[in-house]
């Protein structure tokens, strides 16, 4: 009997093994430059204050990612591919041209962060920047999906290097604990906005679409949803340690000092005099490895999105004769993420700004219509939403409305 049950163990194991990969990929593009510098930002400003907001953060994450795991699986097509057959076209073609507008600013924003943790190494960008740059397009281009996700897994891993950079911080982990268990809510519109933002870089539009495909690519079945599902909850559990202990890192030495930021970069320069320049480089050696991760991750994604949408071959699995516009659309959005970055003066905080905006216009669209499709019979069958999974869905997602719709306010109107 032992022997059959550690027979099964093993061989679940390495089902799970073979499996393992969208949901941790996915989960860990969350903590982008974007989500770094957000997480410090929160560190720097409230200490250990915040912390609390990752554990509601950490459930809508894994409830989006298990629908679109699911709707992948049992559909065998993309969300995109699915909007387009419910919507139409024409509404279709207006939800990604606004992805796209907003995908290429993302990126380019991820290019910033290659530049500013190169610059603290003493990398000017000008070379730091279009090497990157090179080497992400070999890696899709002449790459496998295998060894793609392969790569993305090891830089997943590594994001946990932000462990190393809290510990160094000396933290007093009784002080963590009570900011955990004992929330102090505040309410200015600092501390307002600030949590919108951190729900906003734990979900994005262009996530949703990529989990979806990253599924369709592994050509998982339904027999495989358990492992999955591991595989997300794993996923999830790893973007949130790592957000935890950014948290933690800044929030034990720059909101001490009361030093402020405005980047993740800052972060990292910030804390030389304070934790020592090891975990300076740490810090900043972090934010390059999650700049890359997303720099590839995000033209990928809306080059594949963007294709499935309106019929196109895509796919890193296929080579560039068999799907010229995934390509070629990849390649664009590559080159000019990473060229703005080399223009002096480039307007990068609009570019920010502004991408942040039409995020937030998508949002509600897009979640709504995955909510739609996931509890549509014809399209799912006896697959479909629980009543519990609905009332958190949907009130996961009518809470993301009013919060993107707040947040798109207070951009445009300060």
């Amino acid at each position: 009997m032992n022997r059959i049950r550690r027979s099964t163990w093993f061989r679940n194991l390495v089902l799970f093994l073979s499996i393992l990969g969208p949901g941790i990929v996915t989960g860990s593009v969350d903590n982008d430059v974007g989500g770094i510098t957000t997480y410090s930002v929160a560190g720097a400003l409230y200490g250990y204050h915040y912390i609390w907001a990752l554990i509601p953060c950490a459930v809508v994450l894994f409830l989006v990612q298990e629908m679109n795991a699911r709707m992948g699986i049992v559909t065998g097509k993309g969300l995109a591919d699915l909007i387009r057959e419910e919507a139409g076209v024409k509404i279709t073609a207006l939800i990604f041209v606004g992805l796209l507008i907003a995908d290429m600013a993302n990126t380019t924003t991820e290019f910033a962060g290659v530049a500013g943790a190169m610059e603290i190494f003493g990398i000017s960008k000008y070379i730091g920047v279009p090497i990157s740059a090179i080497g992400v397009w070999f890696l899709v281009v002449k790459g496998t999906y295998k060894i793609a996700e392969r790569i993305f897994l090891i830089c997943s891993a590594f994001l946990l290097c932000y462990v190393v950079s809290a510990v160094m911080g000396h933290p007093n982990w009784g002080e963590v604990g009570q900011a955990v268990l004992h929330p102090k809510l505040q309410g200015d519109t600092g501390y307002i906005s600030l949590g919108i933002g951190l729900v906003g870089t734990t979900i994005a539009p262009w996530m949703q679409f990529y989990m979806q495909s990253a599924v369709i690519e592994k050509r998982l079945k339904i027999e495989d949803y358990k492992f999955t599902l591991a595989d997300v909850a794993v996923g999830c559990f790893l973007t949130i340690v790592v957000a935890f202990f950014i948290m933690v890192s800044c929030g034990s030495t720059l909101h001490l000092k009361g030093v402020t930021i405005n980047d993740a970069s800052d972060a990292a320069k910030a804390l030389v005099p304070l934790a020592g320049h090891l975990s300076s480089y740490i810090f900043a050696a972090g934010l390059f490895v999650a700049a890359i991760f997303s720099a590839t991750i995000l033209p990928v994604a809306t080059a594949f999105y963007v294709c499935e949408a309106f019929g196109f071959e895509a796919g890193i699995d296929k080579t560039p004769a068999q799907a010229p516009q995934f390509y070629s659309l990849f390649t664009t959005i590559l080159v000019v993420g990473a060229g703005i970055i080399l223009i002096p003066n480039a307007p990068l905080i609009k570019i920010s700004i502004w991408s942040q905006i039409i995020n937030g216009l998508l949002l509600p669209v897009v979640l709504v219509s995955m909510m739609l499709l996931v509890n549509n019979k014809e399209i799912m069958g006896k697959y479909t939403n629980g009543r519990i999974a609905n009332v958190i869905g949907w009130g996961t997602a009518g809470c993301l409305c009013l919060l993107s719709l707040y947040l798109v306010g207070t951009s445009i109107f300060g």
